[in-house]
């Protein structure tokens, strides 16, 4: 079991009283203050999955649930419902890179020193011929395939880190230049093994690549290592090659150039192994007074983890900044909104028709892990869930400018939040799709109506600069009690939503997140497995996944 601490003593922020009862519905700014300022302080360290201050932040969210009235929903009549979920990746026992020349001399090289394997590898032993890529970069419709003339069938596969125009997001062939993209190309080419090293011109200090888990939990399909240049500067010398001259000469030529080192074989072996971790959502909900609807659910739902120090694979936009990542607009922001929802709609309980069930969710920042979890182990039978409405980044609101996303999920939809909104005056964009990067696509993927409420990205956005002081609390609470009417709505009127598979979106509103969604083969990773292989949550209607036959449940494997 996880060890929850009280958080009793955490509850400064607060006004006097405020967990002694207070029974007024209105949905304040001050409130929303108190909430962010905490679940965004320095306290909680940026509230990771699986850390200490993520365990303090479900404990305010179950401790206000409690004053609130709600019922307990989480496991053994608690308001917590844990899972596990894969948090880092470590060096195994049985890693090995040996270069054996004609004469039959090998020589060992050292994990972590000379060479270290890639977070997303593949656990293998293999031994074959070595041959240099360039940069590892088959583009031919940038007319750069530097794997045209080069048979790389059964051997280990050498390129460079970045591309011809070192790391420049704005290169054409960036696209091509990341390292499970240079190890699936490597892999598609007949490869058994990529071995990634650090050009001369990118750097000269020949730092191996950081062991780091990128939450994609699919491994790439083919062994892949980090290696120093140091290591395969004496086989260029050998063929009368400088690797800086070689490297420029790419550079400037943009032509490929392969080498191969006939007279070396290499043994590589890799171990990598996941971590698991637990985390938890908290769950409590306000029993429906309509005995003919209150088998009927209502979901209200934030995540409230974020991504804690940062770092390489966190999803920091600052991944070399090791400082706390506060996450006030994302996502401490919209579990306030949910908090004060509660406390609202447990003020009037009396007034809802429909059971609605709180949710903070967990592990969002990891791939919607807690979502995914709950969907797989709801409360209520997921056949009495009517909507899901989810609040995620909800305190940047700028010119009454507010992203409602699955509008097209219900027929409903459009005329009950355009009627609501009358009395706000909100400038709505809808986005008809109800997938996206957030927990409402979990929701969305069993067949059931969802709302996203999203204010836009910004340049804190995942950056240890996205900080408390920095929201617009007044207009947070304006958009806080739109969303109230919106889910009283939904909670009292006579006929459940209907729903509908919405067409599908080509953006995700700007929200610039890079989670795993993929559009190309259309469905929802369910990374909360420990399986090797990405697991299958769901698949978009019609998408290339559905056609294919992909199915939730199914794993993939390479």
């Amino acid at each position: 079991m996880i060890r929850y601490i009280s958080a009793a003593v955490l509850l400064h922020f607060l006004s006097a009283g405020f967990l002694a009862g207070q029974t007024s519905s209105e949905i304040t700014a001050e409130d929303l203050r108190a909430h962010v300022a905490y679940l965004a302080s320095d306290e909680l360290e940026g509230r990771a999955a699986g850390t200490e201050g993520n365990r303090k932040a479900a404990t305010y969210v179950s401790n206000l649930m409690e004053s609130y009235g709600l019922i307990p929903a989480g496991d053994n009549a608690t308001y917590f419902q844990e899972f596990d979920f894969v948090s880092a990746v470590k060096l195994g026992k049985d890693n090995a890179l040996i270069f054996e020349d004609g004469t039959g001399k090998a020589t060992h090289f050292e994990v972590d020193l000379d060479f270290r394997p890639l977070g997303f590898t593949t656990t293998a032993t293999f031994s074959g011929s070595l041959v240099f890529v360039g940069y590892g970069i088959s583009a031919p419709d940038n007319n750069f395939d530097e794997y045209r003339d080069v048979d790389v069938t059964g051997k280990i596969v050498v390129a460079m880190r970045y591309g011809p125009e070192g790391d420049n997001p704005h290169s054409e062939l960036y696209r091509h230049t990341s390292f499970r993209n240079k190890a699936r190309t490597a892999r598609d080419k007949g490869a058994k093994a990529l071995v990634l090293i650090t050009g001369p011109v990118d750097d000269k200090d020949d730092d191996l690549i950081k062991l780091t888990f990128d939450h994609a939990h699919a491994t790439s399909g083919i062994a892949a290592v980090s290696v120093k240049r140091s290591v395969f500067e004496p086989l260029f010398r050998s063929r009368g090659i400088d690797l800086k001259t070689l490297q420029d000469s790419i550079n400037a030529s943009k032509k490929p150039v392969s080498v191969e080192f006939p007279n070396v074989s290499a043994t590589l072996k890799t171990d990598v192994q996941k971590v698991m971790s637990k985390s938890a959502n908290v769950l409590g909900y306000l029993e429906g007074q309509d005995p003919r609807l209150k088998n009927q659910v209502v979901i209200v739902g934030a995540h409230f983890d974020h991504l804690g120090y940062g770092g390489p694979g966190s999803g920091s936009l600052q991944p070399d900044a090791h400082e706390i990542h506060n996450g006030a607009d994302d996502n401490a922001s919209g579990s306030a909104g949910m908090l004060e929802l509660a406390e609202a709609f447990a003020s009037r309980k009396t007034s809802i028709s429909r059971t609605i069930l709180f949710i903070g969710f967990s592990a969002e920042e990891l791939g919607t892990l807690g979502s995914a979890h709950y969907v797989s182990n709801p409360f209520f039978p997921l056949e009495q869930t009517v909507a899901m409405i989810n609040l995620d980044m909800v305190g940047r609101l700028e010119n009454k400018a507010l992203t409602l996303h699955g509008t097209g999920s219900s027929p409903d939809w459009d005329a009950l939040v355009d009627k609501l909104n009358s009395s706000y005056s909100f400038s709505l964009k809808k986005v008809p799709d109800g997938f996206g990067p957030s927990d409402h696509s979990q929701f969305y993927g069993k067949n059931i109506p969802v709302l996203f409420f999203f204010t836009g990205t910004h340049p804190d956005y995942h950056k240890p600069s996205d900080d408390w002081d920095k929201l617009n609390y007044d207009a947070t609470q304006e958009l806080v009690r739109y969303v109230y009417d919106v889910a009283s709505e939904i909670s009292t009127q006579p006929e459940r939503p209907a729903f509908a598979r919405a067409p599908v979106s080509a953006s995700m509103g700007g929200r610039g997140d890079t989670r795993g969604f993929s559009v190309t083969l259309g469905v929802i990773p369910d990374y909360g497995g420990s399986e090797e292989g990405m697991k299958i949550g769901g698949t978009r209607p019609n998408g290339p996944a559905e056609k294919a036959g992909l199915k939730a449940g199914d794993i993939i494997v390479k």
